[in-house]
């Protein structure tokens, strides 16, 4: 039998909890990939221009930033067991409400209970990956929104399937709801405690030895200690030591890793929501096949998922994050000067190249800087994240009313360069916050 050391690379273990916290990501990835293509088709069923069809990523960031506010506080109360399947709950009465709505104003509506539902089922789940994980968590976020997004890969062929016959996109977005429902009965099944507790709260008491917590916890405090990091040495390979001996929060460097998360969910949401005129505008295609060439993007996004999890173990996250945002670009270049539904296709699957790696490992580089205070982090970057939502389907939308889609795209590459440099200056400022412990 081989004994493991600290000093061993870190191992992700999938068990019970693991696999079944996977099926938040499956919920959302569904939602958002089958759901953001289906905005322009949305836009021309309900005879609305591409700002008003906008205005769903701006309901997306009010459900967010409404989950932001009520998550931590939840999961304080209930534990993260009560809060994710109460969030597949409301997920799927928002499902119900957005596939039978036929004005704007109710298929708004009903995104920001979506959105709800959705930011609380993924924060709760983020945070209870990366604390039943410890050092693995990178690779464990990574493989979460992997599964998510790989399976998610089927809702905008799904949608071109049910255009093509005729059933219009409600179909395909209407499976959400059964897949929330479906995560809701099996994390009811999982006991509570652990990772699946009440967070920082709960982990407090395991750090301080008091009577009925597992002292051999799953959370922050055994994967190194009161303050550690979730997810050890994330950005630079080292994961220094703050005042009193414990690793300190790099209050700068979490700055700079916000800024990689809106960007990250900017880029991704413009390219989602809009994509789908893009082609049509540009190669002449019909919307079902328009609209499943954006599986192309999910597809890359997939991929580079299940290879950049077990890479950040070894790779700085922080330097695979900024050349992430350079495939991005280089993605971006391909789609904006296709003339055929085919280059097309393969501009997306390059840009999701990048963008699949972007969200998962900026938020690991976030939770990492957070010293422990892993609930609080991720709401930051939710909020942030809703923000990101809410400007850039709108204002890509309003400039796609203005100039057209073509033109109203070029402020993707922007984004996605100004998140590059981000990430490079997080890594630098994680540097300076969090030297290299003395040996």
């Amino acid at each position: 039998m081989t004994t493991r050391t600290a000093a061993d690379p870190p191992r992700l273990h999938r068990d019970r909890l693991t696999l079944t916290l996977y099926g938040s990501f499956v919920t959302w990835g569904w939602f958002l990939y089958s759901f953001n293509p289906s905005v322009p088709l949305l836009a021309r069923e309900l005879d609305v221009t591409h700002a008003q069809a906008g205005l769903h990523g701006t309901a997306m960031a009010v459900g967010a930033v409404g989950a932001a506010a009520l998550t931590p506080r939840a999961i304080r109360r209930f534990g993260r067991r009560a809060v994710v399947a109460g969030a597949g709950v409301v997920i799927a009465a928002g499902t119900a409400l957005l596939t039978t709505g036929t004005l704007l104003a109710v298929t708004l509506s009903a995104v920001v209970v979506l959105a709800v539902g959705g930011n609380m089922i993924i924060s709760a789940s983020l945070t209870g990956l990366a604390d039943h994980h410890g050092r693995a968590a990178s690779a464990a976020v990574t493989e979460a929104n992997g599964v998510g997004s790989g399976l998610g890969l089927l809702g905008p062929l799904a949608v071109g399937a049910c255009v093509a016959i005729g059933w219009g996109w409600r179909p395909a977005v209407a499976v959400t709801g059964v897949i929330a429902l479906a995560t809701a009965v099996l994390i009811r099944r999982l006991p509570v405690g652990g990772a699946l507790g009440r967070g920082q709260a709960e982990q407090a008491a395991v750090v301080s030895g008091a009577p009925g917590t597992d002292a051999a916890g799953t959370g922050l405090a055994a994967a190194g200690g009161p303050g550690a990091g979730p997810v050890g040495a994330v950005a630079e390979g080292a994961a220094g030591s703050g005042p009193g001996g414990g690793p300190g929060r790099a209050v700068h460097a979490s700055r700079w890793f916000l800024v990689t998360i809106v960007a990250a969910i900017a880029v991704e949401n413009a390219t989602t929501y809009w994509a789908t005129d893009l082609v049509r505008e540009r190669t002449g295609a019909g919307a079902g096949i328009a609209t499943a060439t954006t599986a192309g993007l999910v597809a890359g996004m997939t991929l580079i998922r299940f290879v950049v999890g077990p890479l950040s173990l070894r790779v700085s996250p922080a330097r695979l994050l900024a050349a992430a945002f350079g495939v991005a670009v280089a993605g971006w270049a391909v789609l904006w000067t296709a003339t055929s539904a085919s280059v097309a296709l393969a501009g997306l699957f390059l840009a999701g190249l990048g963008y699949g790696a972007h969200y998962p490992l900026g938020v690991a580089l976030l939770l990492g800087a957070s010293a422990g205070a892993t609930d609080a982090a991720q709401a930051r970057a939710t909020v942030a994240g809703g923000l990101a939502i809410g400007i850039a389907p709108f204002l890509l939308g309003a400039l796609a009313d203005a100039v057209g889609t073509h033109a109203a795209f070029v402020v993707v590459p922007v984004v996605a360069v100004s998140g590059g440099v981000a990430a490079l200056a997080g890594a630098r400022a994680w540097r300076r916050e969090r030297p290299a412990p003395a040996v």
